[in-house]
């Protein structure tokens, strides 16, 4: 994730997708496990696959599926790296319902957004 823009950004161009029609899915230790926010924009609160893609595409007005993993109870980066590149201390089922329901949300995103297009808005 953290170099995802050097795989995306050229992709994009090479297909000629517009920025609203790009959709990251990515990991949100601001938000508890098990919490599933979607999103257009925003902030990349440190998230460095975020600022891949932002860096990449040219602008942070891409489409988001946050995942929340939680935080630890620290603000050291080598503790924070670690929280997030770790498997899950959650119970398995807990983390394949989670999995579950992110698909659940980029499936429900696009399409809501292949809607918009097809009524003959971007």
């Amino acid at each position: 994730m953290n170099e995802s823009g050097s795989s995306v950004g050229p992709a994009r161009g090479a297909l000629g997708v517009p920025l609203e029609r790009v959709v990251a899915i990515h990991d949100e230790i601001d938000l508890p496990f098990g919490r599933i926010e979607v999103r257009k924009g925003g902030g990349l609160a440190g998230h460095n696959g975020l600022r891949s893609l932002k860096a990449a595409l040219g602008a942070a007005e891409f489409h988001r599926v946050r995942v929340g993993v939680g935080r630890p109870d620290t603000t050291d980066p080598e503790i924070v790296s670690a929280h997030v590149l770790s498997r899950f201390s959650e119970p398995s089922d807990e983390v394949r319902a989670l999995v579950e329901r992110a698909a659940d949300e980029l499936e429900r995103l696009v399409t809501a957004r292949a809607g918009v297009a097809a009524a003959g808005r971007p």
